[in-house]
């Protein structure tokens, strides 16, 4: 008898800024387009040229964004260079109902909202998956930064100090992957991501 399905999840994945977390979102949902999809959260920004409001981001104006705040309507959020951001627990629930998985670049702080909401909203009980990108030394992590070629020696160091301090949350996560290279990086997550869903489908059956 065939099994059935494994639930639909979130997963989360955060690491400081050069650890290349964003790459590997990328090709996970490259790899999986039928049965991943990045969940969409929202800003109080403008859309830029080319985005589209539902596809890039839910566009709010503030004072909509606050009414919702104020609503208890977001699982995290935060302002960012003076703008707000954050996820809508609605837009996850709908995701989750649509029977796909929800991938999402946040950052530690974001990750801790998803974890203590699960803890009091039983529709998002054990459907929240954590995974950490680790650099496997500050001087790994410098040099990415530098490499990348866009940023000032003030802001190298200001993400270096930001990421110091994001290490230290690294065992909060559900899993650490320390950084190596893309390639290897890359199979990690992806050896994550199948033995993750092969036990919830085997906890279905």
């Amino acid at each position: 008898m065939p099994s059935s399905p494994s639930p639909a999840i979130v997963l989360i994945i955060s690491g400081p800024a050069g650890s290349g977390k964003t790459t590997l979102c990328e090709r996970l949902l490259q790899e999986y387009p039928d049965s991943i999809t990045r969940l969409v959260t929202t800003t109080s920004r403008q859309p830029r040229e080319g985005e589209i409001d539902g596809v890039d981001y839910h566009f709010l104006p503030v004072p909509v964004f606050e009414k919702k705040i104020k609503a208890g309507e977001f699982i995290e959020w935060a302002m960012v260079h003076g703008r707000y951001y954050g996820s809508q627990t609605a837009h996850i629930l709908e995701g989750l109902a649509s029977g796909r998985d929800l991938l999402l670049n946040i950052d530690v702080q974001g990750a801790a909202a998803f974890r203590r909401q699960q803890e009091t909203n039983p529709q998002l009980a054990g459907k929240i998956h954590s995974l950490f990108i680790k650099p496997a030394s500050i001087e790994q992590l410098y040099s990415r930064l530098l490499g990348r070629g866009t940023d000032d020696q003030k802001e190298i160091n200001r993400r270096l100090d930001s990421a110091k301090k994001e290490i230290l949350a690294a065992d909060e996560f559900d899993t650490v992957i320390t950084s190596d290279c893309r390639e290897s990086d890359f199979t990690a997550l992806l050896h994550h991501y199948k033995s993750l869903k092969a036990r919830l489908t085997q906890g279905t059956t």
